[in-house]
This record gives structure tokens, C-alpha cells and sequence, in this order.
């Protein structure tokens, strides 16, 4: 780093609450860290930013110096662009305050903030907002591509019970964004995802949840597959709006309540979470039970707070990570068929094929409110992740992953949810994920707001006038 380049760093730093970390210091190697294994990228500088303003001197100063921005909330992304080599890495971890307004049934919420942290505050009044299913991902990242898991069936996706955001733009301002307010700004972050700049906060509307939800986990061996997935779309088809499920491909998890003959076991399972009645729980459990007596099962009453813990030690950091994902109509016999002769051959326990039943208030909110990239229509959307301990086992299970997508992707809608696009896409068919008339309109939004594309690690939309794939 050149003399010049030293004493504009020693001025970012005395400019901001927060700091800055190079490469010889201390926390530099904890903090450049993210959730995939398989990302190891060096930035030139991380900027921990304590409040909006140090954010707006870390963007300005990356783009007086030429350098690449990535942004980390949660760093929970598959893809791992939360890491930048050799660029300004923004690091949102310390701004993750959490404040709520029981009265009003608002939560403000920092740009760093982790699910955990939210669920946690706000369970506190017995309230909620729909996000995702694992506890350490990041609100931010999750949140401006949509943000769907167990609440979705019931009030949406993140961004529908989103009702302003405070965030920071390339040329360095601190802006509002909501309905009265830089309104087409708010409507593009939206689904957009970070194409806008780095949102430093989010307040959302709140809901009654909980504090107690009903959770049964249902497990049935691998060679009943094509049985366990037409018994789940029968009973998808009649679900209470109170009750959602999630349809798996995994192995049973080494837990206490797992009898020991079946840990580790290679199988399909139904997640079933109630929301409303125990009752009424009790009712689909009974009926998928009815259909096809599982080979075991657990059944109890828990926090809404740990049931979106559940699955973090699976998913937790240091593993070796590879994604992709989309949405079909419905569990057809032909993605049945796909499933059940592709998904025995993965390498790594912890390797997974979800199925998110997306329908109800999901499909409620009209496809131009927000600018959400994937469908409205009802469906399922089928998340295809490797999770693996060594690069070598990536490798397989990437590959794994990968046929698994290409034989579904003829079942598949057009249009796709932006958080599951990945790496090897490189973000190149990012107008096809939108839609062409979407993604218009998106392009000129960025035109106004980050007219160089200084925000481009992301499922990168290009400003208006520029090659949509170049």
C-alpha cells in the first residue's frame, strides 16, 4: 500500500466510530471470514462500521480509490459475496441493534443484524416477521432478495412486511426509502437485493407469534421417497393456513431424539410447524401419519425462537458450501422421479434437498408491488445445497448438486428467487431470473441510484444503457 494510500486509510479511520482492519492486524483474518468454507478472498481493508455515516466514508472512500466494494451482513451467502480480494469489505456485524415498538408492532432493525437477534428481541412481546429458517443468517442479504421460511404461508415474505429502509448509495448519501419517500428506491430493494447500496436499516411490521409453536419431524427411509413426496403433495393441497411444512431430503440428525439405530440415516422427512391450534396440528401430523407410518417421528411443542434454531448446527459455519435452487408448479410425478433417482447419490451427511411450500399470503401480493425476481404463483421452491467437510467432498457433491438442478430445470417456472442463484451462473442470466419487463425497469432505477455499478458483487443488475450481460 502505497504512502498516498496510507494516510487516506489513517483518515477513514479517524473519520469513523468504527474500524478499520488491514492486513497485518490482529482480527483481521476472524473478520474477512464468511459462512462458506470454500470462499478465502483478502480484501484490501475491512471497514466495521458502527452507524450510517461510517458506511458512507467507507463507500466514498473505495470509490475515490478505485476499489470493489462487498458487503457483509450475516455472511451467510452460498455465492460469498460478502468477501471482496483486494477491495473495501463493509462489515454490518456491529450494527445490529434491535429495537421494538410493542404498541405499534414495528421493529427497527440494523443492517448487520442475525435472524437469532430479531426472533429473539422480538419474541419478548410475542411478535414476529417472517425469515428464513437458520439462525446466524444475516437479515440484510436475506431480506433484499425476498426472504421466505416458516411464517411465509402466513404474512409473506420479508419484503412484504418491510415498511422502510434507511440506506446508503454510491455517491455516498444517507437516504429513506418507504412508500412516501425515494418510493421507487424502496420499491427496488425490495427483491432487488444489494444492487442500491448497502442498507444500513430496516423497519418491518410485526405480527402475533408464538412464543410457543407446535413442530413435528417426520422421517421415513430412502426407498420410500416416491411414496413420502405424492403423500406430502396430497396433504399440500388441503394445509390449514395456520400450519406449513417443509419436505426434505437428508440424513436423520445424530439427536437425542432420534432412535441411535437411525442417526445418520439417508431418508426424506416432512417438517411440519403449527402456528395456529395444537389441534390443528395434530390434524396434518395425524393425516401424513395415516398416509404413510413413518419409520419414526417426533412430535413436541417449542419456542418459535428455537425452531428457527433447529437446523443451525447443521448448517453451521466452516463447512464447505454449494447451492442452487428454483421453483416448480407443483410436485409432479416427473420431479418425483427426479428427486428419488438423484438425490441417493450425494457424498456428504449434511447435503440436502428442501422443498419450501410457497402459497397463501406469498401469492396474495401482486407480482408488481415489489420487485421481487421469482414467482408468485403458488408452488414449491426446491433448494438443492451441498453442505460438506473437505474441498474434496465439495467437489462431488457440487457436482452432485448440479445434475440434480439440470434434470429438475425442465419443471421449473421462468422466473427464479435471486438468493438462489450461485456462483457458476456468475449472476450472467440475472434478466431472466426478474423477467425482462421487471428487470427494466429495475435498470433504470439503478441508472439513477449507482450509475457506475459500484454495487455489482450480487445478482447484478446493470444501469440502464449498459449490456444487460456484459
Amino acid at each position: 500500500m502505497t504512502q498516498t494510500m496510507n494516510g487516506a486509510v489513517e483518515a477513514l479511520r479517524a473519520g469513523m466510530s468504527g474500524t478499520v482492519l488491514l492486513p497485518d492486524d490482529g482480527a483481521y483474518d476472524d473478520a474477512r471470514r464468511v459462512w462458506n468454507a470454500d470462499i478465502d478472498l483478502r480484501p484490501a481493508l475491512i471497514a466495521r462500521c458502527r452507524s450510517a455515516a461510517d458506511v458512507s466514508a467507507a463507500v466514498t472512500f473505495a470509490v475515490q480509490h478505485g476499489l470493489e466494494i462487498s458487503v457483509r451482513g450475516g455472511a451467510h451467502g452460498t455465492a460469498g459475496q460478502a468477501v471482496v480480494a483486494d477491495g473495501v469489505m463493509i462489515d454490518l456485524s456491529h450494527m445490529n441493534s434491535v429495537v421494538v415498538d410493542p404498541e405499534a408492532c414495528r421493529a427497527r432493525v440494523g443492517g448487520g443484524a442475525l435472524l437469532s437477534e430479531v426472533i429473539a428481541a422480538t419474541q419478548e412481546h410475542g411478535l414476529a416477521f417472517p425469515v428464513g429458517l437458520i439462525g446466524h443468517t444475516g437479515v440484510g442479504g436475506l431480506t433484499l432478495g425476498g426472504g421466505m421460511g416458516w411464517l411465509t404461508r402466513k404474512h409473506g415474505l420479508s419484503i412484504d412486511n418491510l415498511v422502510s429502509a434507511e440506506i446508503v448509495t454510491a455517491d455516498g448519501q444517507i437516504r429513506d426509502a418507504s412508500e412516501s419517500e425515494n418510493a421507487d428506491l424502496f420499491w427496488a430493494i425490495r427483491g432487488g437485493g444489494g444492487n442500491f447500496g448497502v442498507v444500513t436499516g430496516f423497519e418491518f411490521v410485526l405480527h402475533p407469534v408464538g412464543p410457543i409453536v407446535q413442530v413435528a419431524l417426520l422421517f421415513w427411509d430412502l426407498d420410500q421417497g416416491k411414496d413420502v413426496l405424492r403423500m406430502a403433495r396430497e396433504l399440500c393441497r388441503s394445509l390449514p393456513a395456520e400450519v406449513n411444512v417443509v419436505i426434505a431430503g437428508l440424513n436423520a440428525p445424530p439427536a437425542p431424539f432420534v432412535p441411535p439405530e437411525h442417526h445418520l440415516k439417508q431418508g426424506y422427512a416432512l417438517i411440519v410447524v403449527g402456528f395456529g391450534t395444537a389441534e390443528e396440528h395434530a390434524a396434518v401430523v395425524s393425516a401424513a401419519r395415516g398416509a404413510l407410518p413413518p419409520l419414526w417421528e417426533f412430535v413436541t411443542p417449542m419456542p418459535y425462537l428455537a425452531l428457527n434454531q433447529m437446523l443451525d448446527e447443521d448448517n453451521k459455519w466452516g463447512q464447505y458450501d454449494y447451492l442452487k435452487g428454483g421453483q416448480i408448479a407443483e410436485i409432479s410425478d416427473e420431479v418425483i422421479g427426479v428427486i428419488t433417482e438423484h438425490f441417493p447419490h450425494k457424498l456428504s451427511a449434511a447435503s440436502v434437498v428442501l422443498l419450501y411450500l410457497v402459497d397463501a399470503a406469498y401469492s396474495s401480493v401482486p407480482d408488481d408491488e415489489t420487485a421481487y425476481a421469482g414467482d408468485r404463483s403458488p408452488g414449491f421452491y426446491v433448494f438443492n445445497i451441498a453442505m460438506c467437510p473437505s474441498p474434496e467432498v465439495l467437489e462431488a457433491d457440487r457436482q452432485w448438486v448440479r445434475g440434480l438442478w439440470s434434470a429438475l430445470r425442465p419443471h421449473m417456472v421462468e422466473r427464479t428467487y435471486v438468493n438462489a442463484l450461485d456462483e457458476e451462473q456468475d449472476y450472467g442470466h440475472v434478466d431472466w431470473a426478474f423477467g425482462i419487463a421487471k428487470y427494466s425497469r429495475l435498470a433504470q432505477i439503478k441508472a439513477t441510484y449507482d450509475p457506475d455499478n459500484i454495487f455489482h458483487r450480487n445478482a447484478n443488475i446493470k444501469p440502464a444503457g449498459r449490456p444487460v450481460r456484459a
